[in-house]
């Protein structure tokens, strides 16, 4: 099961220990995925907040 995180510096914590990232825009929403070797994060946001967030992760992020 993924785990959705709130807090968006936990977010680019966990990001330093990702394998692969995704985004999905949803209407005015972002979905942001994390994959680690053993669990998926995800986290939803504005989309006026996205392209910040994505800036700030420690991995490249692939658009779905």
């Amino acid at each position: 099961m993924p785990i959705e995180i709130y807090d968006k510096d936990e977010f680019v914590n966990i990001s330093e220990r990702a394998i692969k990232c995704t985004v999905k825009r949803l209407g005015n929403y972002v979905k942001i995925k994390l994959k680690t070797r053993r669990r998926l994060y995800t986290i939803k946001v504005k989309a006026e907040e996205a392209e910040k967030l994505i800036n700030r992760l420690k991995i490249k992020c692939s658009e779905v």
